[in-house]
């Protein structure tokens, strides 16, 4: 099911992708300090897009996925430390 789920994800952003580049093929010129892009605006907002979809991912896995990673590990080094993460056998 998660394939599948994917899949259709690919598909429409695939579409939504293509109907945003035929809809905007005029040549925009992009001037960094360093960089001068003369790409089509439809290739821009996608980029523009894509990067900021990449810098909202990363803000999440730094601001709140990692440190309860990092709570995790610190938690489970401390049941190790401590021998209460040792089972005991079974007596039945």
């Amino acid at each position: 099911m998660n394939r599948i789920g994917f899949v259709l994800a690919a598909a429409v952003a695939i579409a939504l992708g293509l109907v945003l580049g035929t809809l905007n093929p005029e040549h925009t010129t992009l001037d960094l300090l360093w960089l001068r892009l003369e790409w089509p605006l439809g290739l821009l907002i996608l980029c523009a897009f894509a990067g900021g979809l990449l810098l909202g991912v990363l803000g999440v896995w730094f601001a709140q996925v990692l440190p309860q990673r990092l709570k995790l590990a610190r938690l489970q080094s401390r049941l190790e430390r401590s021998g209460a993460g040792e089972s005991q056998p079974d007596n039945d």
